[in-house]
Parts: structure tokens; C-alpha cells; sequence
């Protein structure tokens, strides 16, 4: 229980970080994290970019309450059960973008979250069936 408040708080803190770092920032303006990134990146910085791409499906989840979108109209019900169909945490994803990415160092350019959503999210989609 301590944990999981523990880990709470880290997220809403890397949250509030990210908001008052990026401030206004358009749409344009942020950036696309790919694998050039990332095989740049430490693995804190590597976990707070998953922590927040984690934050963002809690809140979209808590903030549609009740009444959720159909899964045609919004990714995040797919993106959950898919890592959860995948048994899947923040570390063994980082652990799987690290090996994708070592194991296609001709594909840097593609996206971080591209490469989560095909080589994680949809395998542990179609294991949920």
C-alpha cells in the first residue's frame, strides 16, 4: 500500500514537472520521442517518459469515469488491456523497447510509442482473446 502511494506521487510529481517544463508548448513544439532518444536516454529518464505515458491513460481512464468511449473512438482501453494482456510493467517495457531497438538499430527513427504500441500492446491484445 505504502508503494503504490509512493508510486502515486512519483507520477503526479513527474506530471507536474512535465507540465510547467513544457508550459504552453504547442502541439509542434514537443517533440516525438524515438529510438534515437531513447538509446540516448538514462533509464530514470526512460521510466519518467513511461510513467508519464502511464499517467496519461490513468487520467484519460479516471476522467472518463463510467462512460468510456467505444474502443473506436479512443486508444486507452486498447493500450491497457494490451500491456496488462501482456503481463506487462514499466520495467519490462523499458527492458523491451531497449531490446527492439538494440535489435534494429536501422529503424532509430521510429517512434517510441510506435514501438510500444506494435511490438506490446497488440501481441498482448490478441493474447487476451
Amino acid at each position: 500500500m505504502a508503494t503504490n502511494l509512493h508510486l502515486r506521487t512519483a507520477v503526479l510529481a513527474a506530471c507536474v514537472t512535465l507540465a510547467i517544463a513544457w508550459g504552453s508548448a504547442r502541439a509542434d513544439e514537443v517533440p516525438l520521442v524515438t529510438g534515437e532518444h531513447w538509446t540516448k536516454s538514462s533509464e530514470q529518464v526512460k521510466k519518467a517518459y513511461l510513467v508519464g505515458i502511464a499517467n496519461v491513460l490513468q487520467v484519460e481512464t479516471a476522467y472518463e469515469g463510467a462512460n468510456p468511449p467505444p474502443d473506436a473512438q479512443s486508444v486507452v482501453p486498447r493500450f491497457a488491456k494490451g500491456l496488462k494482456g501482456g503481463g506487462h510493467t514499466l520495467d519490462t517495457v523499458r527492458e523491451g523497447v531497449d531490446k527492439w531497438y538494440a535489435a534494429n538499430p536501422d529503424k532509430m527513427q521510429r517512434p517510441v510509442i510506435e514501438t510500444i504500441w506494435f511490438e506490446m500492446v497488440v501481441p498482448g491484445l490478441q493474447k487476451s482473446k
